[in-house]
This record gives C-alpha cells, structure tokens and sequence, in this order.
C-alpha cells in the first residue's frame, strides 16, 4: 500500500523507529530498510552489513547504508546471529533503491527472542502513522 506521499509501506511486515523492516520468513528474519528510509537518502552508494555469524542484539548497529546524501546507520530489529548476507549489494547497491522490500534485502537473521522483539515493532499501519508524524 503506498502512502500519500508515494512511500510503499507493506502489510505483514515490522518496522523500527529507524526504519528498518522485518519480514518473517519461517525461522529466519530477512532485514532491509524501508521505502521511506531509501527514498530519504536517495541515490545509495554503498551498504555495509556485519558479516554473518555475527550475533547482534535489537536495537544493535550492525551495518551502514551511504548515498550521496547521506549516511546512515542499520539497525537490527531482532536479537540473534546473522546467517545471510546479501552480497549482491556489494557491487549494485542501487539495488536497495530499486526493490528495498525483495530483492534489496539486507540481511538474514536467525532470532534469539522473536516473540519478545516483535512486539516491540510496529506493524504497518502504525509504521505509516509514524512516518506521517516524522
């Protein structure tokens, strides 16, 4: 669903206050930035993300997205270790600007406590309030 400034905000999805979303996926979270995140920082140059079986914490930086902008830290919205990388990223960043919520994921976490950190997240629709606010 876009919202009313062209920002696509997907149902079925978690975001944080930095804007990063969470896509359950079985036992794994894949982790990206949002719409909204990508359109602010515009033309993205280059992604850095911890490498994988790294343990991170929520709320725990664990990457750095830059533009020409901008740059910008990634936050992990759940604890647990990282299992995946999105290495395409390395060499065609511009991919997060792309397709931010397929094919310009981030990261796959393994969660530690995705009951509990879930809870902490927004859904979409209170994502969309709060980007309306920022």
């Amino acid at each position: 669903m876009n919202y009313m400034d062209g920002t696509e905000v997907k149902d079925g999805l978690y975001y944080t206050k930095d804007h990063e979303y969470a896509r359950v996926q079985g036992d794994i979270v894949v982790v990206g930035i949002t719409d909204h995140a990508q359109n602010s920082l515009h033309e993205i140059t280059f992604v850095e993300i911890s490498e994988v079986d790294t343990v991170v914490k929520a709320g725990e930086e664990c990457g750095l997205v830059e533009s020409m902008k901008a740059s910008s830290d990634i936050f992990s919205p759940v604890s647990g270790k990282i299992v995946e990388v999105n290495t395409e990223l390395e060499d065609a960043p511009e991919i997060v600007n792309e397709d931010c919520y397929g094919k310009g994921w981030m990261f796959k976490i393994k969660p530690s406590n995705l009951k509990a950190d879930l809870a902490k997240l927004m859904k979409a629709d209170a994502y969309r309030t709060f980007i309306a606010s920022e």
